[in-house]
């Protein structure tokens, strides 16, 4: 319904991944509705159950008697976080989008209010929290994820994956999330143009369960944010990516062949590894002028097909309504 215009039924809804957490789930849902109820607005909480081994199945179903605006969503295996966060954002009714963990580090009572007064007072599109006298085993991985965050897209936080609130137009731009595009969700609503504040926020280590961080993830989140940087800078132009190469290339290759040609006319030496190098390099810039001209015909495509979509959601809605 927010999708359309229409006023949300919800004006917060709370995102909630978890897998493994039946020590503290409970104490997630019951403090974020209690949450609610001291902001007097009114909220719905969303939890993936992401391929769970203990009872947390059990305790949500629990507690799905008790709280009718708890909704549940169970993934038969872990497909991980993102894909946890991608079906919630879908699904979320929310005016204001908020994003906790499962495992209590984070208070929702204390932290909701926080985030959604912030981002109020300053007129933010998204408020991220900023976690206060931490000291886990995660801060070194974390300071090298808000490196990267700084240099390549511009997001100025301490804490870029952590909790955070978002306006409804922030999580309706995400485009489909892959891997673990989680961890960059600041650096795709800064690249969209939303407005991102940082507030300190309550930390306390975890009362219960034990933590899903491995240190292989930082190669690998590594090449996840390599691979966003360029979907987000060059998927709408492609050939600014491959022409740019290409170009590159041919203008090296063309001052190859220039030197070459001066070092025969002069002295009479030829110089064939080089030679062959030279032709090898200009074939494989032309290659990438190809290649960039194929992307765009693919983004052009995309497009034309978005459009005509659109242009069929309109007219069903319009008679519809008629």
């Amino acid at each position: 319904m927010t999708a359309s215009g229409v006023e949300a039924l919800f004006s917060i809804s709370v995102v909630v991944p978890a897998r493994n957490e039946e020590g503290t789930i409970s104490q997630v849902v019951a403090r974020s509705f209690a949450a609610f109820a001291e902001l007097h607005r009114k909220g719905e909480v969303l939890v993936v159950n992401d391929g769970s081994t203990d009872g947390t199945a059990v305790v949500l179903a629990d507690l799905q008697t008790q709280y009718p605006h708890l909704r549940v969503f169970t993934h038969r295996r872990s497909q991980g976080m993102t894909a946890g966060l991608q079906k919630m954002f879908t699904a979320s009714r929310g005016d204001i989008v908020i994003l906790i963990p499962a495992d209590m580090e984070s208070d929702p009572l204390v932290d909701i209010p926080t985030l959604v007064n912030f981002m109020e007072a300053e007129d933010l599109d998204v408020a991220a929290g900023w976690r206060q006298e931490r000291n886990d085993n995660k801060v070194l991985a974390s300071r090298f994820y808000n490196w990267i965050m700084r240099k390549l897209g511009g997001v100025n936080v301490h804490d870029g994956n952590w909790i955070k609130a978002m306006r409804r137009d922030v999580v309706d731009s995400f485009p489909p999330l892959r891997s673990d595009w989680h961890r960059f969700l600041l650096m795709i609503a800064v690249h969209n143009g939303f407005t991102v504040g940082e507030t300190p926020t309550f930390y306390q280590p975890r009362p219960a369960g034990s933590s899903k961080f491995g240190w292989e993830r930082i190669p690998k989140s590594f090449l996840d944010v390599l691979v966003l940087k360029f979907l987000l800078t060059f998927s709408e132009a492609p050939i600014r990516f491959f022409g740019g190469l290409g170009l590159a290339g041919l203008l090296v290759s063309a001052g190859i062949f220039g030197y070459l040609v001066l070092l025969y006319l002069f002295t009479q030496t030829q110089q064939r590894p080089i030679f062959i190098a030279a032709g090898v390099l200009a074939i494989i810039s032309a290659l990438l002028f190809l290649v960039g001209f194929l992307a765009e015909l693919i983004v052009s495509q995309g497009e034309r097909i978005t459009v005509l979509e659109q242009r069929i959601g309109d007219a069903t809605r319009d008679e519809a309504q008629s």
